[in-house]
């Protein structure tokens, strides 16, 4: 069974994916993380934007992802470093949604995310999942939640890491990231056609764990 879940940043995805995982023994795959990935070998190679895309095709070949379960944490790998902290900090925030809009990167990781998704029972969770990664999946879900609680939740997760930010520079990021994943040329953020949509602004994690494993125990 494939379990797709999109949703705007914020929303729960990657907890609530994980909880899946562990409880209903699905293989997570984050495919924000994929996506975070390329952005930072992009910053270390000093590779921008707006740079040639051969040098961005360069980089995709020498970028090898993997994803590894350590003491019931779901850890990334970035050609055998541990990056899953790396992948997480505002700087790589605010150019994953442009990074991840690059044609030639969508279609290098969709390619890779589909190969994952063929073994066994998969969880994963990302913007273009239910719409153009697994459109047949056989559970569509979209996470969504006002972006004031969004920015909440981020917040406090940047601030328990130590990074220093403000409350209205997390919004103002998490509206950024919006208008960016609905507006791509490809993948835009949207929901499904057949998604079951799941407003999370007023649950706890355990609440909605609990109706996204009524959702796929429905299609079981």
């Amino acid at each position: 069974m494939i379990v797709a879940i999109d949703g705007p940043a914020g929303t729960g995805k990657g907890t609530i994916a994980s909880l899946v995982s562990r409880r209903l023994n699905f293989t997570y795959i984050d495919t924000g993380a994929m996506y975070r990935c390329v952005a930072l070998q992009m910053i270390r190679d000093g590779i921008g934007l707006d740079a040639d895309i051969q040098k961005i095709k360069e980089l995709l070949n020498r970028v090898k992802i993997t994803f590894k379960n350590i003491e019931d944490k779901q850890h990334v790998f970035l050609n055998g470093e541990d990056v899953s902290e790396l992948i997480r900090t505002p700087q790589i925030n605010e150019i994953v949604s442009p990074v991840s809009a690059i044609k030639e990167i969508r279609i290098k990781l969709v390619e890779l995310q589909r190969e994952l998704g063929a073994e066994g029972d998969i969880i994963m969770e990302g913007r273009d999942i239910t719409t153009v990664v697994f459109p047949n999946a056989e559970v569509k879900i979209y996470l969504t939640a006002d972006a004031e609680e969004r920015a909440q939740r981020r917040y406090k997760e940047l601030i328990e890491k130590g990074v220093e930010t403000t409350y209205e520079e997390t919004l103002e990021s998490i509206n950024k990231r919006d208008y960016n994943d609905m507006h791509k040329e490809m993948g835009a953020l949207q929901i499904a056609e057949g998604a079951e949509v799941v407003d999370t602004t007023h649950m706890s994690i355990e609440e909605v764990y609990e109706e996204v494993k009524r959702i796929i125990e429905g299609k079981r």
